[in-house]
């Protein structure tokens, strides 16, 4: 059965009313999808995907990375903070050296599950 709806100045012709009810009550709040939407953006840049797999079965420090990724020390610290700040990296002090790992086995499978996408 057909049914407009209205929603704000909009009107939407539903052929599937139930589904569509199904749907809207399932999605998640605009607060959630932002928060989703930025943490992609995070992903959305090479050199920090880079720094990620470099990661992703070891910590290393930032000279390490920097040797490892052909990079400055500069470029590795900034893309860190970012990642750090987007609760993807963590860090512990050893001393004079800090040691970055992934922050926990979600990120490493958000990568595995974006590899394995990309090579099907």
């Amino acid at each position: 059965m057909q049914e407009e709806l209205k929603e704000g100045t909009r009107e939407y012709i539903a052929a599937h009313d139930e589904i569509v009810a199904k749907v809207k009550a399932n999605q998640p709040d605009d607060e959630y999808l932002y928060d989703l939407s930025e943490l992609f953006k995070i992903f959305g840049d090479s050199t920090r995907i880079k720094i990620l797999y470099s990661l992703f079965d070891t910590e290393l420090c930032v000279s390490d990375m920097a040797s490892i990724l052909n990079l400055s020390q500069s470029s590795v610290s900034h893309q860190l903070r970012i990642l750090k700040d987007a609760k993807l990296v963590k860090f512990k002090r050893e001393g004079k050296a800090i040691f970055y790992s992934l922050d926990d086995e979600h990120v490493r499978m958000i990568l595995s599950l974006g590899m394995e996408h990309v090579e099907e």
